[in-house]
């Protein structure tokens, strides 16, 4: 495995793309509990390029019915791009407000127990504040909404730092 860049340009661009509508490439979970992170998963895969076929523990999207838990489950996505192995796909990181950039990840709970959303970052103001980290989500679905206007009782943050590739 070798680690290549992850193209947040890409990412932020299909964010924008897709914010307030559904690229008929992939099902929408809104009906079933929400397209939060089927969305995010979009975005970080054209930034990443790559997927990871791994059964169960991966993170794949082949139609509506043949997808890893990773791919639409928050704690899911957070548990495969937080993985220690060296296995394909992109793989980030918990960090702080401060070091999040475009294309990075942001996970709210809004029960203080557990994650239920998860908004793609498309802009940071300088310095990072809650008011000029800016967003892209289904679900609630937004583009450049700020992170302040969000009722959360827990937040984590995710940066990409590379991805995965054979």
């Amino acid at each position: 495995m070798r680690l290549a860049p992850y193209d947040r340009r890409a990412a932020v661009l299909y964010a924008h793309r897709w914010a307030y509508g559904r690229n008929p490439a992939f099902y929408d979970y809104e009906n079933l509990g929400g397209d939060c992170t089927n969305f995010a998963s979009q975005c970080i895969y054209v930034g990443s390029g790559v997927m990871n076929f791994t059964p169960t523990f991966g993170w794949y999207y082949i139609d509506a019915n043949q997808k890893a838990p990773a791919w639409t489950g928050v704690p899911y996505l957070y548990n495969f791009l937080t993985r220690e192995e060296q296995t394909a796909g992109p793989a980030a990181r918990p960090c702080e407000l401060a070091d999040l950039h475009p294309g990075d990840l942001i996970q709210l709970s809004f029960n203080g127990t557990d994650f239920r959303h998860s908004p793609v970052v498309v802009s940071v103001g300088h310095p990072a504040a809650l008011e000029n980290v800016l967003i892209a989500a289904h679900s609630y679905d937004a583009d450049n909404r700020p992170l302040s206007t969000y009722d959360y009782q827990g937040i984590r943050f995710l940066t990409i730092f590379g991805v995965w590739r054979p």
